[in-house]
């Protein structure tokens, strides 16, 4: 097939969906709000903007799928599956990318292939679904095979131009893009009405991806990939820390961490306020070491993140101090 076929760079064209009984189940194996989440929507802003159906910022300027993200690089490991929210025929697929996080050096390489391995699903009256990202080697149809909604296409991965592990959907009707959230609405924000999945979808503005302790200030890249977690720690540690990994961040955004001991008492308490909108980012706080050492037992964390005082989202995370 043309590498075109599987980019996710189409047209800004948006037409009504006039749905009739054509309806969406999951791309994705897992559990909204729990082991995933949705990071970013179709851009509704037809000019040099951006929005979500919501009125809400998950979103980028020219976006045109739905972004099912998983909450680390390990989730990847473990294999999580991209299903087929449709019956319908395979019209085209990739396999062979590596996965990897995106960068500007590889922009000409990938230039056709932003989608990385995937997979383009015909369905009858001119529906289209595209799954992109997907793990390298895990594309399980051939173009021309039937597939019946929830079959495994493949695996969530990283390949393609992303920067986290997720499947991207899109949906198209004759070409023009179709957010599955708003289908009949040309553009704009605001009340959705019905949309085109069959079962209720958590759309958060923005929350808590996880939360966990470590010995110090951890890397970024350590967060990102699932690594950056102590569940034990010396009674000699040089720090206790707990850091709060977080979507959809808005200015003004507060987030919370506090860390009590094994008997119930404080031992950290501090509120951040986030200066400027960001999709992805973590925060951490705690105390170093002072003295002979931690008093051994089980420590807890919790983080909560709160946009003008309305709750989205708490973690908690605990560590054994031995």
């Amino acid at each position: 097939m043309r590498a075109a076929a599987l980019t996710a760079c189409l047209s800004l064209a948006m037409a009504p969906a006039l749905a009739g009984d054509f309806s969406l189940g999951l791309p994705i194996d897992c559990e909204i709000g729990t082991t995933c989440r949705i990071q970013q929507y179709v851009d509704r802003d037809p000019g040099p903007g951006y929005t979500d159906f919501a009125c809400g910022r998950l979103s980028y300027d020219g976006h045109k799928g739905t972004d099912f993200a998983l909450p680390t690089l390990q989730d990847i490991e473990r294999g999580v599956a991209v299903l087929a929210s449709a019956d319908g025929v395979v019209a085209g697929r990739r396999d062979g990318m590596a996965d990897t996080y995106y960068t500007d050096a590889q922009a000409e390489a990938l230039d056709g292939r932003d989608c990385g391995n995937g997979v383009l699903l015909r369905h009858e009256d001119g529906w289209e679904t595209q799954y992109c990202h997907l793990r390298q080697g895990s594309v399980r149809v051939q173009t021309g095979d039937r597939v019946a909604r929830g079959d495994i296409l493949g695996l969530v991965g990283l390949s393609g131009r992303t920067q986290f592990p997720h499947v991207h959907l899109s949906v198209r009707r004759g070409g023009a893009v179709i957010d599955p959230f708003a289908p009949d609405r040309l553009e704009g924000c605001g009340d959705a009405g019905a949309t085109l999945w069959d079962a209720e979808i958590a759309t958060d503005p923005g929350g808590l991806i996880l939360a966990g302790f470590a010995p110090g200030i951890p890397e970024y890249d350590a967060v990102r990939a699932g690594e950056a977690r102590h569940d034990t720690l010396p009674t000699t540690a040089p720090g206790l820390v707990l850091f709060a990994h977080a979507f959809g961040g808005r200015d003004g955004d507060r987030i919370a961490l506090r860390i009590t001991d094994p008997d119930g008492d404080t031992v950290f308490d501090d509120t951040q306020v986030l200066e400027k909108d960001q999709a992805l980012l973590f925060r951490a706080g705690g105390k170093r070491l002072r003295g002979a050492g931690w008093t051994p037992g089980l420590y807890t964390g919790t983080a909560r993140m709160t946009r003008n005082g309305t709750l989205l989202g708490t973690r908690t995370a605990t560590v054994e101090i031995d």
